[in-house]
């Protein structure tokens, strides 16, 4: 609501209240924002919405979309992140579940679908926006592949701002996420267009994925679902799969975090990977 507030009242956002309903709200489509770079405009066809739901983002199932007009292709959940940490925190990821276990959302052994350039364009605008910014004490993460929902048909990531009420209320930090949102956008478009990103989808490691984050900074790499160290034993060919098919771009290589991978988990995941026709990488390969 910090972000939603940001882009509706705020004077460097221009949003138009629509008589389109979702989810029983009213649609507000996006004009212009104004940065000190530029001004953003809709370009071409596409159409920017900001849209509301009472449903916690996590459990929400269905977008309803036979009940509004439009058909968004992608989807930017605006959220809050909270860890026991506390930290203070600007995040990415994607979502699914890797094992039984959906505490928060979402179906067991079901990933949503996703964009590996989305993802990238987001981590890229979250930090353009936080360089800009007087909240040093805030890091900027790529969470793994985690929570819900997983069972909506459109690709989507979720950009958060973290850890904390104390967080979710300061104003600058709720304006440094709603900028780089609309950013992430345009990026998107742009790298799109450029077409010079390989794609990869990335296994081991730990929650906050510093291989995988210090691949899509350095190189013209997008990697989209990460799955952590601690759920490549519940990996099975179906969960491949659905790596491979439910991410917008077509898969370049697997990706392991080999340091961030033991030897029992190794010898369960490169058979598996094997069985697809893909390159298996490591990060120094890059």
């Amino acid at each position: 609501m910090n972000m939603r507030e940001m882009f509706l009242k705020s004077n460097i956002f221009h949003f138009k209240k629509t008589a389109l309903k979702w989810h029983e709200n009213h649609l507000y489509q996006f004009e212009s924002y104004q940065s000190k770079d530029k001004v953003y405009n809709q370009i071409e066809k596409n159409e920017i919405y900001l849209g509301l739901t009472d449903e916690p983002l996590i459990f929400l199932n269905n977008l309803k979309l036979d009940e509004t007009e439009i058909s968004p292709d992608i989807l930017i959940f605006a959220s809050r992140h909270r860890s026991q940490a506390e930290q203070p925190a600007f995040l990415i990821h994607t979502t699914g579940n890797w094992s039984e276990e959906a505490q928060f959302g979402g179906n067991p052994h079901e990933l949503s679908h996703s964009s590996a350039i989305l993802l990238k364009s987001g981590f890229f605008s979250l930090i353009k926006q936080a360089e800009k910014s007087s909240l040093n004490n805030f890091s900027l993460d790529i969470e793994v592949t985690h929570h819900g929902p997983t069972c909506l048909e459109r690709p989507l990531i979720f950009m958060e701002l973290g850890s904390s009420e104390k967080e979710w209320e300061i104003k600058e930090a709720g304006m440094i996420v709603a900028r780089a949102i609309i950013e992430t956008i345009f990026k998107y478009l742009e790298l799109k267009k450029q077409g010079n990103q390989q794609v990869a989808i990335g296994f081991g490691g730990t929650h906050y994925a510093p291989q995988f984050k210090k691949l899509i900074l350095e190189k013209n790499l997008a990697i989209s679902f990460i799955c952590p160290k601690y759920f490549v034993q519940n990996l099975n060919e179906q969960m491949i799969e659905q790596m491979i098919n439910n991410n917008l771009e077509k898969i370049d290589y697997f990706i392991i975090d080999w340091k961030g991978t033991n030897s029992d988990d190794k010898k369960h995941l490169i058979p598996l990977l094997e069985e697809f026709e893909i390159p298996i990488k490591k990060p120094k390969d890059f």
